[in-house]
């Protein structure tokens, strides 16, 4: 056997100057800048810190052995196993940076001016979007980032990261172009929709549900084709249900393109036919919080993308897509998952307080006022908002500034709501000379207390 001293000594060298490399990757805690109420919350950023160490340690453990390898038995064996050997540490090793760098793109954006700010108040509103009544969903944490393109994307706490490992928090990007408007909270509510079907399974039981039509019965294409496309109706549901029709309108904007992409029927896309898709976030909206505003607005969607002239394929397609559709929203409203405890769909994402009435009311009584309009939970502000736009009480700018004001405002509350609980939780003051641990500040006293020992 032919022993190749220097590639010992080459691949030596290299593993050495991995791990030298890997020591300078530093916690974000030690390297990245951003005012507090730009912070990530503490469960998120723990959750990121923890997870990227235990990787960290992971790639130094493997290069310590493989050191030991190199040093020992491995020191007589073919250069060609050496590299073997090593090229398997440093893809751990890269692995290891992928992450990292996926994590910082992230957690860089909260210095950008104004924008880390509003990324914070998004994170409270994205937390608060994904709870449901009855503590149904044991929300993973949320941070927001932002990105290039029309849509927003997320990608799903628990689902596994580039290089293994599963991610410890949802990333819920948002389009720069949405910042800030009123579609920013149509995508937010949408992609929290996403993981909120992920926690309950609910495309997994809801395509259960649609299989019964596609195998019997009329029009079995057309429920072919919501099966394909479930995962998006899902989350389109849930972010009607949340904040109601400020989800249409967001949806509106985000799809209104050029005539052939609104009608072209991308069989290998997870989203509805866009034309399609407004009318099912319509009749949606309707059937959770009856209203004539919905069918107006569907008639508006009509005429801004007449259905005529098409090919009669693609006609005969849509026909049975808009017959399907009424008994498809009531399969949804009626949807029972295992994770839903008995509970249906409708019932746990019908919020009263979205009902357009009840919007419109509080909207006349109170006005934009940003100091009201954060006493409410985030979704049920941000479906005020949508409300009166929708009736045309607000206009886009001062919408746009409200939104502003509204999120930064979320942003500063939560900051300091979680320093004083910090602050309370580690207050240790001094009692006879012990330390106690007090849950809330002691309480003054009148007479005096001899310290003497």
């Amino acid at each position: 056997m032919t022993v190749h001293p220097s590639a010992t000594r080459l691949l030596e060298q290299e593993t050495r100057a991995l791990l030298a490399r890997l020591g300078l990757i530093r916690p974000f805690v030690l390297q990245e800048t951003s005012v507090a109420a730009a912070a990530l919350s503490p469960a998120a950023l723990a959750g990121i810190e923890d997870h990227l160490a235990a990787g960290r340690r992971e790639v130094g453990r493997r290069g310590a052995e493989f050191l030991r390898w190199l040093a020992g038995p491995g020191s007589a064996a073919p250069a060609a196993e050496q590299q073997r050997r090593f090229w398997t540490l440093r893809i751990a090793f890269q692995n290891a940076l992928s992450q990292f760098d996926l994590f910082s793109e992230v957690i860089t954006q909260r210095s950008e001016t104004e924008n880390g700010v509003l990324l914070s108040g998004l994170d409270v509103a994205a937390a608060e979007a994904l709870r449901l009544p009855g503590g149904l969903i044991d929300g993973p944490p949320v941070v927001c980032a932002l990105h290039r393109g029309l849509g927003g994307a997320i990608r799903r706490a628990r689902t596994r990261l580039p290089g293994g490992g599963a991610n410890p928090v949802a990333i819920i990007r948002i389009p720069r172009e949405r910042i800030i408007g009123f579609g920013v909270a149509s995508s937010l509510v949408h992609e929290v929709g996403h993981q909120g079907a992920a926690l309950l399974g609910l495309v997994r039981s809801l395509r259960i549900d649609l299989r019964r039509h596609t195998t019997g019965g009329r029009h079995r294409a057309a429920w072919r084709r919501w099966e394909s496309w479930v995962s998006e109706i899902v989350a389109d549901y849930w972010a009607v249900g949340r904040i109601g029709i400020g989800s249409t309108l967001g949806l509106i904007a985000l799809v209104s393109l050029p005539r052939g992409f609104v009608f072209r029927p991308a069989d290998d896309d997870p989203h509805p036919v866009p034309w399609i898709r407004v009318l099912l976030s319509c009749a949606i909206g309707d059937r959770l919080y009856p209203d004539p505003q919905w069918r107006r607005l569907a008639g508006v969607w009509r005429r801004m993308y007449p259905a005529e002239d098409l090919p009669p394929t693609l006609a005969r397609m849509l026909a049975e897509l808009e017959e399907t559709m009424p008994d498809l929203v009531t399969l949804l409203v009626r949807h029972r998952s295992p994770a839903l405890r008995g509970h249906r769909l409708g019932e746990v994402l019908r919020n009263p307080d979205v009902r357009p009435d009840v919007l419109l009311r509080r909207f006349r009584a109170d006005g934009p006022d940003p100091d009201r309009l954060a006493d409410l939970p985030p979704t049920q502000a941000f479906a005020l908002i949508g409300q009166a736009r929708a009736a045309g009480l607000l206009g886009a700018a001062d919408e746009a500034d409200l939104l502003r004001r509204l999120i930064a405002e979320w942003a500063v509350t939560s900051t300091l709501a979680t320093a004083r609980a910090a602050a309370r939780a580690t207050a240790v003051p001094m009692f006879l000379g012990q330390p106690t641990i007090w849950a809330e500040p002691p309480a003054r006293t009148d007479h005096h207390l001899s310290l003497a020992t």
